[in-house]
């Protein structure tokens, strides 16, 4: 498959891999990605600056705890994460019982989620692919994670139709993402790419949205925090 390279974890954890010609993928510092350090390539950078910054830097190993939250009391299925970076959210899947395939342009991101996922005994599937050109198989899915992923528009639109597209009938999907109100705190330097209550609300109109909301993190005081938004929305059944 083109610019793609599909993995399985097992007992001996396989590492084999091809090489993607794709770019990156807008992480950040909340999810799973480094926000504080301009949030990511945003489509534009190469997966060699991430796999760089992956192998230097140390990332988030807990989940989203809205993600935990939301997704609790729902019975295991399949579920794709978006842009998984070192497995954060997908490796906490794989534990709680679902069938995971991690999608990233960093092969060092998807080598570290599957040493994480086989050292807590949850296999996950892995695919090594651009997420501006990605396209996950459509209806398969019972759940879908887009987690601080900051794309320009069109990157963008084409990021979250293909999100939507590979719900299940009765499938969520949770996308979360820096509000424009944390331009300079958190998140890429560009309005553009951060999230507003509209754009999300309006960026999926075959879904039925179960919850929109503005949370507020790391204000201790002393240093100001920064505002992301996020949304849990299913495909009508």
């Amino acid at each position: 498959m083109t610019n793609q390279q599909h993995t399985q974890t097992s007992e001996h954890n396989d590492h084999s891999r091809g090489h993607s010609h794709s770019h990156g993928h807008g992480h950040d510092h909340h999810g799973e990605h480094g926000a504080l350090h301009g949030g990511g390539s945003g489509g534009q950078g190469h997966p060699e600056d991430w796999d760089r910054r992956y192998a230097e830097e140390e990332w988030p190993a807990q989940p989203d705890p809205l993600l935990v939250r939301l997704v609790s009391p729902l019975p295991p299925g399949r579920a794709i994460d978006l842009g998984s970076g070192p497995g954060r959210n997908g490796v906490w899947l794989a534990t709680a019982g679902w069938d995971v395939t991690c999608v990233d342009a960093s092969a060092v991101g998807l080598d570290q989620a599957r040493d994480r996922a086989a050292r807590a005994g949850a296999p996950i599937t892995t695919v090594e692919a651009d997420l501006t050109s990605y396209e996950p198989e459509a209806g398969a899915f019972d759940l879908v994670v887009v987690a601080n992923i900051h794309f320009h528009a069109e990157q963008r639109e084409h990021l979250f139709a293909a999100a939507a597209a590979a719900l299940a009938p009765g499938g969520h999907l949770f996308v979360v993402g820096h509000h424009v109100d944390s331009l300079g705190t958190a998140g890429p330097p560009d309005p553009e790419r951060l999230y507003t209550e509209e754009l999300l609300a309006g960026s999926f109109p075959t879904l039925t949205v179960e919850q929109l909301e503005r949370t507020s993190e790391g204000d201790t005081g002393e240093h100001k925090g920064w505002q992301n938004v996020y949304l849990w929305a299913v495909r009508p059944a």
